[in-house]
C-alpha cells in the first residue's frame, strides 16, 4: 500500500471540492487542488469569502469517488485545514487551470481578466495547516510538512486508465483471477468483482463490497511494469 501522506496526496490529486467551512459554518464551493496538493477556490462576488482582505480559517473538504458500474462510491474523505489566502497574480493562471481540471467555470476567465478589480471573481489558495483524512479502513491527520512534501504516485495516471479499462472490458478475468488467489475455485458472482484501486505496490479489489488487497511480488516502478503485475492478478491459469 502507498504510504500514508502518499496516497493522500494521490487521492486529493483527482478529488473534487464538496464544499468548505468558515467560522464553522460549512457552504458550497467549486475549485480544485493545484500541483502541491493546495485547494483552489473559485469564489464570486456575493459570497462569504469575496470580500477576503487578508485571510481567514477555512477547511475545505475533499471527496474522491470511484464509479462502479451505475453507483459512484467514496474512496477518500479529505479536510485540508488552513488559510485563504488571494492567489498571487503571477500564479493566477496556474490556479485557475487547477480549477478548471475539477470544476470549468466561464467565470475563471473573468477572475484572471479582472484581476484585482472591485467585483471581479476571485481566486483563493489555502495555505495549509493540517489534513484529516478518512479512506477505507485508515483514518488520520497529517501536519502540512507532511502532507505537501509527498507527491502522488507517479504511476497514478497510468493506473487509473488500466483500472478504467479492465473494469470495462475484462471483470470475468478479475473474477477468476480473484479466485484462484482465495482457492475458491470458479466464481458465478462475477458481475460482483471490481477493480477498486490499482498503484505500484497492488491492486485492491471489491468484492462484494469488501475490499481485498492483493500485493505485487516487488513494487512496480513503471507504467508497464503495472500492467505486467496485473496481468499475473488476472491470470487464472
Amino acid at each position: 500500500m502507498l504510504p500514508i501522506p502518499e496516497r493522500v496526496r494521490t487521492l486529493a490529486a483527482s478529488a473534487a471540492v464538496a464544499r468548505m467551512t468558515l467560522d464553522g459554518v460549512p457552504s458550497p464551493a467549486r475549485g480544485g487542488v493545484d500541483g502541491r496538493g493546495r485547494p483552489v477556490l473559485l469564489v464570486r462576488p456575493g459570497e462569504r469569502l469575496h470580500a477576503l482582505d487578508d485571510e481567514a480559517v477555512v477547511a475545505v473538504h475533499l471527496t474522491a469517488t470511484r464509479r462502479l458500474g451505475e453507483v459512484e462510491h467514496p474512496r477518500g474523505l479529505i479536510e485540508v485545514q488552513g488559510w485563504a489566502q488571494p492567489v498571487p497574480a503571477a500564479e493566477a493562471r496556474a490556479a485557475a487551470v487547477a480549477v478548471a481540471a475539477a470544476s470549468p467555470d466561464e467565470a475563471l476567465f473573468e477572475a484572471l481578466e479582472r484581476y484585482g478589480e472591485p467585483g471581479a471573481p476571485r481566486l483563493l489558495r489555502l495555505d495549509v495547516a493540517q489534513v484529516a483524512y478518512l479512506t477505507g479502513q485508515e483514518s488520520g491527520i497529517l501536519d502540512a510538512d507532511d502532507y505537501l512534501d509527498a507527491n502522488p504516485d507517479p504511476l497514478a495516471e497510468t493506473a487509473e486508465r488500466v483500472l478504467a479499462h479492465v473494469n470495462e472490458a475484462h471483470r470475468a478475468q478479475l473474477a477468476g483471477g480473484v479466485s484462484r488467489r482465495l482457492g475458491e475455485g470458479s466464481r458465478d458472482g462475477a458481475g460482483e468483482v471490481w477493480l477498486w484501486e490499482l498503484d505500484r505496490f497492488g491492486a485492491t479489489v471489491h468484492v462484494d463490497g469488501s475490499l481485498i488487497r492483493f500485493p505485487w511480488p516487488v513494487p512496480a516502478h513503471t507504467g508497464q511494469c503495472l500492467e505486467t503485475a496485473l496481468r499475473g492478478l488476472l491470470c487464472t491459469c
